[in-house]
Formats: structure tokens, sequence, C-alpha cells
């Protein structure tokens, strides 16, 4: 195997260098019998794998490449998108669960494809690379949701082009993103002010679903009692 192949030739220089062994002149040509000797398409492929990770590898050390680690950092929308009521965001949740169609918590180029489609503004290959990379902090070239977030928070503020595609998104997506948060307070003491009623907003939100939850708990209940009724009515 090519790994293998690979580990012996490491420890037989390791040897050689420690004076374990003498080296031994290897015939570079590979003349066999009048004929050449072609490398196997895996040692090719092992190469050039090995060959990519070291050039990688040294963009890295001379500070030509950026690493990309995953965040380890929790994300809440409901807390770092503080701009948003509970409402907008869940109707944006809703939005990408429907378009993610291989269910991998990302949007790729293809899905964004469809998307559009479905919206009925169809994109070029280059408009929809060009969309995803507006937005794309981490260089996948998908959309995590909260990079789709990102759209909808620069749309707010009026950061996207007219014409540009996540404009064109954001205005089909029936999703209304009119309102400002706290970021548009001008002073101190608005800032406070809205500050409060965010959170007040959030509160009564939080209490609406709790009651509609209680409600529908309640309404399931009579609906068992008024079935035993029914049943013990034909006993």
């Amino acid at each position: 195997m090519a790994t293998d192949e690979l580990s012996s030739k490491l420890s037989r220089r390791l040897q050689i260098e420690e004076g374990a062994e003498d080296p031994v002149a290897v015939d570079v040509l590979g003349h066999q019998n009048g004929s050449e000797e072609k490398p196997s398409t895996t040692n090719a492929n092992a190469d050039s794998e090995l060959g990519a990770k070291l050039m990688r590898r040294g963009e890295l050390n001379e500070g030509l490449g950026e690493q990309c680690q995953p965040s380890m950092k929790v994300f809440n929308p409901y807390t770092e998108f503080k701009e948003f009521s509970r409402n907008q965001i869940k109707d944006m949740e809703r939005m990408f669960k429907t378009f993610d169609a291989g269910k991998d918590n990302y949007i790729d180029l293809m899905e964004l494809k469809l998307m559009m489609e479905k919206l009925g503004a169809s994109q070029t290959h280059i408009g929809l690379k060009n969309m995803i990379k507006e937005v794309d902090e981490d260089l996948d070239n998908k959309l995590s949701f909260r990079e789709f977030l990102l759209i909808f928070r620069k749309a707010a503020a009026g950061e996207l082009a007219e014409d540009s595609g996540l404009s064109v998104l954001t205005r089909l997506s029936e999703i209304d993103v009119s309102t400002e948060g706290v970021k548009g307070a001008k002073t101190f003491f608005e800032a406070k002010v809205q500050a409060i009623n965010e959170s007040n907003r959030f509160e009564a939100e939080i209490r609406q679903e709790q009651e509609a939850k209680k409600k529908q708990v309640e309404e399931q209940k009579q609906r068992r009692t008024a079935f035993k009724d029914l049943q013990s009515a034909f006993k």
C-alpha cells in the first residue's frame, strides 16, 4: 500500500542517517528488461495528496493562508440576533429547514439554486456563488443557519444592494425585517428604553407560547374525557 511504502522509505532514510545501513543506489529510470516501469496510480495520488498537505502547511507557517477551525461557541439566535423577534427568527428557521434538502444544517449551492427558483428569482451560477460569498464567514462555500440570519440582518441594516441576489431573497421571503433593535438607537437613554422594551417583548412572546401550549394540553384533556364518557354510555 502507498502508506506502508512511504512509512518504509522514511524508516530506511532514518536508518541511513544514523549509520545503521549503507545507502544503496536506486535505478531512478526503473528500466527492467528494456522497459520503463510506471508508478502506480495509487502512489501518484498519495504523493499528490502529501504534496498538497505540505504546501498548505508551508503557507500557514509563512502566514500566507488562514487556518479555519470550527467554532466551539454555542450559537443562540435569540441572544445574538436581538434585533429580530422570536417569531421572525422562527419564520427564518422554518424557511432555512424547508430548503435544507440534505438535512445537514447547511444550504449549499444547489439548495440555494432551488430556493431562488422556488421564489421565482433564478440566479446564474456565478450569482449564486456571490450570494454565498457575501455572508460566508467560515469560507466553506455553504450557508449555516447563522449565516442565513446574517442575510436578514444586512437587509434590516440597509447593507444590501437593491439588485443583489440576497436583497431579492429577503424581499421574496415574506419575512418582515423592517423593525430595528437597540443598534438603531441614537442616544444612550433611547437605547436603554429600547433594551427594556425588547426584553418585555421577548418575555411576552414566551408567555404567549406557554399559554398556547397550556391551552392545547387542556383541550386534549377535555377531548379524552369526552371520549371516555362516550365509551361509558355504550357500556
